[in-house]
C-alpha cells in the first residue's frame, strides 16, 4: 500500500485577504463523465456556485495504441468548450483541472491535450492514480460531517477504483485498480448482453485484481465505509427506489439482488429501472460486478454514500495552494525525511540557488511564483540520489522524482522537478527538457542552470560566507562576476567553472567569469 507521510492539518478557510470575493473552479475529465464544479470565496468561506456534468464516454473511444477515437474526441472537445464558456461567463480567476485513468493512458504525443487545453481555456493536469485517490478522499472528507475516526473510501470510476483508507481528513494508504465500470462493460458483457455467466466473469475478474490489496484493506478494525461517483450512487438510487434499502447504505444482499434484477434484461439496450438514466445504464453492469467484489473482498458490512468525490478534492486541493497550505509541500518534506537528505546542505544550496535567482528572474522570464517552487524543491530534493548510489546520484534522483508516488504534484510538474535534479551535474541532458511542455521548456533549462551554479558553489558541504557574486544574463549568455581575491583562494571552483563552461555551451549558453 502506499503510505502517506506524517500530514498537516486540513486547509482551514481563514479569513481572506480582502474582501473581494473570488470564483475558484474544478474540472474532473473522468473516463466516463466530464465534471465541473465552481465556488465561490468570500470572508473565507467557499460556497458552491454550480456543477455541470456531461457524460463523455471517454474510455470507449480509447484503442489499444493509446489513441482517443474521432467520435470519443468530439464529445470531449465539446464538452470542454462549454465548461471553458461557463468559467468565462463566471470571471473564474483560478481553475485546476485534471485527466484521470483513459488520459493517463493515452498517447503522450497526440494532439488531444492541446485540443483540450484550447478548449477548456486552461491548463489540465494529468494525474497519478494515487493522486486521484488522494484527492478523492479530500472530496469525499469535506463532503460529510467531520469524523476522526477510521474510513475507507471506494470510487468506481470509467477506468479505475480507488481505494483509500484513513483516519479523520488523512489519507494513511491509498491504491488505484485497473478497474472501471467502462473497461468492465466492454470487456465482459459483450455487444452489451447481459447474462448470470458474463456476471460471474467479471466478478472474478475483479476479485482476482482485488487479490493483493484485500488483507491490508479488510483487517483494519472498525471503521466506516464510504462510496462515491457515479456507479456507487446510482446503484444507491436504484435500490432505494425498488425499496431494496431505505438507509441510504448498500449491503452485500442488496447489490446481489440488483444483479438478478439486470440479468432479467438480457440485453444493455433493454435495462430500464427507476432512478437510472439511460447514459449509466450503458456502464451499470460492469460497474455493479466491481461493486459487489468491492464489498465482498473486503467485508464491508454496509457502505453510505457521499456526493463529494475528485471534482471537490481537486477544488479544497485548489484552495489550500491559495491559502498557501500546499500538499506539494508536506510531499518534499516527507521525501527529505525518507531518502535522508542532508538537510544542511540542501538549504546550502537552497539558499544560493534563491540569491541567484532573484538577481536574473526579470531578465530571464522567471517571476512566477511556480519557477521559484521548482527551483526550491529540486535544490531540497537534489542528492535523494544519493541513497541509491553516489556515481550518478543525479540520475537516481531524477528517477525518483518522476516515478515515485508524490501527492499533490501532477505528472508533468514530476517530470519538471526529475530534469531540474538529473540535470544539477555533467552533461545536461536537452532531451528530457524538450520532453517537457512546450511553455516550460525554457525555463527549465534556466533553473537547470541556477541549480548547477548553486550545487558548484556548495561543494565544500560547510558553511562558508558565500562570496560576493554578482549575476548577469542575456538570451543565450551569463556572467559571473567574483571578489578577485575569492577566486585566487579556490582554485578547485576555478576549475569547476571552466567545465561548466563547456557543458553550458552544449546547451547553447555561453558563461563567462571573472
Amino acid at each position: 500500500m502506499r503510505a502517506q507521510p506524517a500530514a498537516v492539518d486540513s486547509p482551514s478557510l481563514s479569513e481572506s485577504e480582502n474582501d473581494q470575493p473570488e470564483v475558484i473552479a474544478a474540472v474532473d475529465l473522468g473516463s466516463n463523465s466530464f465534471h465541473m464544479i465552481v465556488g465561490e470565496l468570500r470572508h473565507g468561506q467557499l460556497t458552491i456556485l454550480d456543477r455541470l456534468k456531461e457524460t463523455v464516454r471517454l474510455a470507449e473511444g480509447l484503442t489499444d495504441d493509446g489513441v482517443i477515437a474521432d467520435d470519443a474526441r468530439e464529445r470531449a472537445l465539446s464538452c470542454l468548450s462549454q465548461f471553458g464558456e461557463r468559467l468565462r461567463a463566471m470571471h473564474a480567476s483560478n481553475v485546476r483541472a485534471a485527466g484521470t485513468s483513459t488520459i493517463r493512458r493515452a498517447r503522450e504525443d497526440s494532439s488531444f491535450m492541446g485540443e483540450a487545453e484550447a478548449a477548456l481555456g486552461h491548463p489540465i493536469e494529468v494525474i497519478s492514480g494515487i493522486e486521484e485517490a488522494r484527492l478523492i478522499y479530500k472530496g469525499v472528507t469535506h463532503s460529510l460531517p467531520r469524523n476522526e475516526g477510521m474510513r475507507l473510501v471506494t470510487d468506481i470510476g470509467g477506468g479505475s477504483t480507488e481505494v483509500i483508507l484513513g483516519e479523520g481528513r488523512e489519507p494513511r494508504a491509498l491504491e488505484s485498480l485497473h478497474l472501471g465500470c467502462v473497461s468492465m462493460t466492454e470487456r465482459f458483457f459483450p455487444d452489451g448482453k447481459i447474462s448470470a455467466r458474463f456476471f460471474d466473469n467479471a466478478r472474478v475478474a475483479a476479485r482476482l485484481e482485488l487479490r493483493p490489496v484485500k488483507a491490508f484493506f479488510r483487517d483494519q478494525g472498525e471503521l466506516e465505509a464510504i462510496g462515491t461517483s457515479g456507479t456507487i450512487l446510482s446503484t444507491e438510487r436504484v435500490a432505494r427506489m425498488m425499496g431494496l434499502q431505505e438507509s441510504g447504505e448498500l449491503t452485500l444482499s442488496v447489490i446481489e439482488s440488483l444483479i438478478s434484477r439486470v440479468v432479467e434484461f438480457e440485453h444493455i439496450s433493454k435495462l430500464s429501472l427507476r432512478g437510472l438514466s439511460d447514459r449509466r445504464a450503458q456502464v451499470w453492469p460492469g460497474g455493479l460486478a466491481i461493486l459487489a467484489e468491492l464489498i465482498g473482498v473486503l467485508r464491508i458490512e454496509k457502505m453510505r454514500v457521499s456526493d463529494g468525490a475528485l471534482r471537490e478534492g481537486l477544488l479544497y486541493d485548489l484552495l489550500g495552494r491559495l491559502q498557501h497550505e500546499d500538499a506539494r509541500e508536506r510531499t518534499v518534506t516527507a521525501m527529505e525525511s525518507r531518502y535522508h537528505v542532508d538537510t544542511a546542505q540542501a538549504t546550502r544550496v537552497t539558499a544560493t540557488a534563491k540569491m541567484m535567482l532573484e538577481q536574473c528572474r526579470a531578465d530571464w522570464q522567471l517571476e512566477s511564483e511556480f519557477a521559484e517552487m521548482m527551483l526550491d524543491w529540486a535544490a531540497r530534493l537534489h542528492e535523494i540520489g544519493l541513497d541509491i548510489s553516489h556515481d550518478g546520484y543525479q540520475r537516481h534522483g531524477a528517477y525518483v522524482a518522476e516515478y515515485a508516488d508524490m501527492p499533490g504534484f501532477p505528472r508533468a510538474e514530476q517530470r519538471f522537478l526529475a530534469a531540474l535534479i538529473g540535470g544539477q551535474r555533467r552533461q545536461i541532458n536537452v532531451q528530457t527538457i524538450r520532453a517537457l511542455p512546450r511553455s516550460w521548456r525554457a525555463s527549465a533549462l534556466r533553473l537547470v542552470i541556477l541549480l548547477r551554479f548553486a550545487v558548484l558553489l556548495n561543494r565544500s558541504r560547510r558553511d562558508l560566507e558565500m562570496p560576493k557574486l554578482k549575476l548577469a544574463v542575456s538570451d543565450k549568455g551569463i556572467q559571473l562576476s567574483f571578489d578577485r581575491d575569492w577566486l585566487d583562494a579556490n582554485p578547485l571552483t576555478v576549475s569547476d567553472l571552466a567545465r561548466e563552461q563547456t557543458y553550458l555551451a552544449a546547451a547553447g549558453y555561453e558563461l563567462s567569469y571573472s
